[in-house]
């Protein structure tokens, strides 16, 4: 008699709860969003006060070099999504030689990714350097200070994304068993990861093409 009440009795759905870190990182991300859509109203708004100094500034960009390093930051998009894969179904580490990307894990993925940002903030360095050689700096004009403030606080963020991924490296290596947690965080990485290369395409079209 028990018996049939118990089986006959309606089964309680289980309630699947959103991932509090994944949506507390897309709600700062919206904060992010907002941030950077200040400095392109800044960028827009000097521009637009300065008659055709943007235009002849410009001049001095070197397109082609800009050009190589946006299509590194975006590889390293689809390299950072790789490893975020490989982390959802639990490869850490590479299962096969070191050239058979098909069995890379997280690891593997990550510090290939990291070294394509690392390569891209060098590379940006450089450009700053060969800016000020000729005569931009982000005291020299409005320009000077657009450009500067609108490429250096990205830069910021490529940077902080750097150390996140030794972050998520580092506590792969550390924790006995590669759980739910550690994968969140590489999902986490890879969110902060696609929007820096979304602000960098929007600054990069911007900056470089619409001048």
């Amino acid at each position: 008699m028990s018996t049939t009440a118990l089986s006959s009795s309606p089964t309680v759905p289980m309630i699947r709860r959103p991932n509090t870190v994944a949506v507390g990182t897309i709600v700062w991300l919206g904060s992010e969003v907002m941030f950077f859509a200040g400095l392109f109203a800044i960028y827009f708004t000097l521009r637009s006060m300065s008659g055709d100094l943007f235009a002849t500034e410009a001049e001095k960009l070197n397109v082609v070099f800009a050009t190589i390093n946006t299509a590194i930051l975006l590889a390293s998009s689809f390299t950072c999504q790789a490893g975020a894969n490989a982390a959802e179904h639990g490869l850490v580490r590479r299962s096969g030689g070191r050239l058979q990307f098909a069995k890379w894990g997280m690891i593997e993925w990550f510090y290939l990714t990291y070294a394509m940002g690392a390569i891209f903030v060098v590379l940006q360095v450089f450009e700053y350097v060969e800016l000020v050689q000729h005569g931009v700096t982000i005291q020299s004009n409005s320009y000077g200070s657009a450009f500067y403030i609108t490429t250096g606080f990205h830069g910021l963020h490529v940077t902080a994304g750097l150390f996140a991924f030794l972050f998520v490296i580092g506590r792969a290596y550390a924790v006995k068993r590669f759980g739910h947690k550690e994968a969140t965080s590489a999902h986490v990485i890879s969110y902060y990861w696609h929007f820096v290369d979304v602000v960098w395409i929007g600054l990069y079209l911007v900056i470089y093409w619409l001048k």
